[in-house]
């Protein structure tokens, strides 16, 4: 009975200990996925950004998908020190919102295109990186409507 409690109570811990990062990162806002702090160094060259004419046939593609890549070629910069909340930072090892628009993957996510056109707008407004990335963090990219999005300019 006390090997099968002790055995239990070992279960339990280990449990608790692998899961615990993961939730109390979210929470406590270690949970934010992965972006450059800064600008690319000084004489540093991004990847570029994807070329809309390189993603697929023009019959099968909704506008504000492409014209999303339109804007990113805009913004390296910016999208460079933006994080992806589709956390393709822990699957693609992606290093920013920028890694998402250098192929197809950001075309086909709608958080990264929303998180996109939210840097955009925010950019055109005057906003820094730095308060854009905190406006990404806070969430104000989920109001974004990609219905309307391709009129943004």
């Amino acid at each position: 009975m006390m090997k099968r409690a002790f055995g239990l109570f070992f279960v339990f811990i280990v449990t608790m200990t692998v899961s615990a990062p993961w939730a109390t990162s979210e929470q406590e806002g270690g949970g934010i996925p992965s972006f450059n702090p800064g600008p690319p160094a000084k004489g540093a060259k991004l990847p570029p950004i994807l070329g809309k004419d390189q993603l697929w046939q023009d019959d099968s593609q909704l506008s504000y998908q492409t014209h999303a890549y339109e804007l990113a070629a805009k913004i390296p910069v910016i999208i460079h020190q933006q994080p992806c909340y589709c956390f393709c930072d822990r699957t693609m090892n992606h290093n920013s919102l920028h890694s998402c628009f250098e192929g197809t993957h950001g075309a086909h996510c709608g958080v990264c295109l929303k998180e996109l056109y939210y840097s955009y707008m925010q950019y055109k407004k005057g906003r820094t990186a730095a308060q854009i990335r905190k406006g990404i963090i806070a969430g104000e990219w989920n109001e974004i409507d990609l219905e309307k999005a391709a009129a943004i300019n």
